[in-house]
């Protein structure tokens, strides 16, 4: 009777203090968890940080400095062999060149602040629509900063950029860099050069015609052609001759004109 009392008794002392072990075991693995949770959090925090900090550095430097090399180069300079580009300051060219582009592909580009929502409002409405929603910012997002593609990752990164842009960037150094950048036919980057690779004429000489059919081979230059034009492209080149003296006058030209 006496054995089974202190087996009674040790039974009721062992359960405490395996309850003990099991709950600190327990403790234990939360506490690691959120050890290695808070670290992780703080180690994307400062990631995201550090990108934020570096892509604003980055976007502030090319606002004096001209992007020369960019992903698009490099992939089609390695694809093609060479390109032909000749960078040209924006004061360089006929107005008529900037204003064509402008009107062919963001006509609102003066009064927006890089996202012109009634385009992509009309462009999600009318699948028919010869422009989209992306302006002239956002295409010189992805363009010097990113890499083509259209995933939601990309597309996201690009609307950040276009922020950065449009707030340490006056508008005629986003058309400059525009005018610059687009490829205009396979291989020829800027209209400078394709001004020259189509009508042998330099960057100030361009006349209305030809600035509207340089306009008018965006946003496929590897499908259409300017010295070559088809039916398509006489008909959005008159549209874009009428389109640039519309902004010219009614003064949505005004802040890439200004100086």
């Amino acid at each position: 009777m006496a054995e089974d009392d202190a087996d009674k008794l040790r039974k009721k002392i062992r359960k405490p203090r395996e309850k003990g072990r099991v709950g600190k075991a327990a403790d234990g693995f939360a506490g690691v968890w959120r050890y290695w949770t808070r670290r992780i959090f703080r180690w994307v925090l400062y990631g995201l940080l550090a990108a934020a900090a570096f892509s604003i550095l980055l976007v502030v430097t090319l606002r004096y400095v001209n992007p020369y090399m960019t992903y698009y180069y490099v992939s089609e300079r390695m694809r093609l062999g060479e390109i032909n580009r000749d960078w040209t300051p924006l004061e360089e060219f006929s107005p008529v060149m900037a204003r064509s582009v402008v009107a062919a592909e963001d006509a609102n580009f003066c009064t927006h602040f890089g996202f012109d929502i009634e385009g992509i409002k009309a462009a999600l409405a009318d699948e028919g629509r010869v422009r989209g929603g992306s302006t002239i910012s956002q295409q010189v997002a992805k363009n010097v900063f990113l890499w083509q593609g259209r995933t939601w990752v990309r597309k996201g990164i690009e609307a950040w950029f276009t922020l950065l842009i449009e707030l340490f960037w006056p508008k005629e150094r986003i058309v400059e860099v525009y005018l610059n950048i687009a490829e205009m036919d396979e291989g020829v980057f800027g209209a400078a050069a394709a001004g020259r690779h189509y009508f042998g004429v330099e960057p100030d000489k361009i006349t209305a015609v030809q600035a509207g059919r340089l306009a008018a081979v965006l946003p496929s230059p590897k499908k259409r052609s300017a010295s070559r034009p088809t039916a398509y492209i006489k008909k959005r080149t008159r549209q874009i001759i009428s389109g640039a003296k519309t902004i010219a006058a009614d003064g949505r030209a005004d802040c890439f004109e200004s100086g």
